[in-house]
This record gives structure tokens, C-alpha cells and sequence, in this order.
């Protein structure tokens, strides 16, 4: 009697495994090699962004070929002050854009955001 409650949930563990659905098997991945036979071109302006009380000052440089959107965004530290989504500024192959913003009190965080044009 003891050996068959030992080996009921080894049996039950090993049914249940083998009863599995083909995909929800692990299998090896396979890379196609048209994926990586173009890699992608760099994209993307270089931001500095600075904190200075309740203002935000970026200053974005765009070192590539491929014209960059870029937007400040700035999250306020108080509740009752507005976060604040900066308008889109386009950054052309070897320019450089200064992005401002600002909250009434604290600042919490601020960042830039990309997008391709």
C-alpha cells in the first residue's frame, strides 16, 4: 500500500506532462537569418536634461542622418500640480533643439521622448 501512495503523484505529475499541448512544449529557438542580415541604422538625438527648482531645461543633439521628434514630458511633485507634455520639436541630421518646461512647485522627474519622423 505505501509504494502505490508514493508513486500516485510521480504518475499523476508525469501524465499530466506528457498530456501537454505540442506548443506549450519548450522547444530551441531559431534565429532567421533575414533578420539579421540588415541591422539597424542608429537613430535618435542625444538629450541632456536639467532640473533647476521648478524648471526643466533639454538640450537634444542629433549626431544621425534621420531627422528625430523629439517632446519634454515633466511630472510635478505636488498632486495639485499639472504634469505637462512639451510640443513635439523636430531635431534635422547635426542640429541641436532646447527643449523648456515647468511646474508651479517641485519637480518629480522629466524626460524626453523619441519618435522616427
Amino acid at each position: 500500500m505505501r509504494l502505490s501512495r508514493s508513486l500516485a503523484p510521480v504518475t499523476v505529475a508525469v501524465c499530466l506532462v506528457l498530456s501537454l499541448p505540442y506548443d506549450a512544449m519548450p522547444h530551441a529557438r531559431v534565429t532567421d537569418r533575414q533578420d539579421t542580415a540588415a541591422p539597424e541604422e542608429p537613430f535618435g538625438a542625444e538629450c541632456r536634461t536639467e532640473v533647476r527648482g521648478s524648471r526643466v531645461v533639454a538640450h537634444c543633439h542629433n549626431p544621425y542622418a534621420d531627422t528625430d521628434r523629439v517632446r519634454l514630458h515633466i511630472e510635478c511633485d505636488r498632486w495639485w500640480d499639472l504634469d505637462t507634455d512639451g510640443t513635439p520639436a523636430d531635431v534635422g541630421p547635426a542640429r541641436t533643439v532646447r527643449l523648456t518646461g515647468r511646474c508651479w512647485k517641485e519637480v518629480r522627474s522629466a524626460w524626453v521622448s523619441h519618435q522616427k519622423r
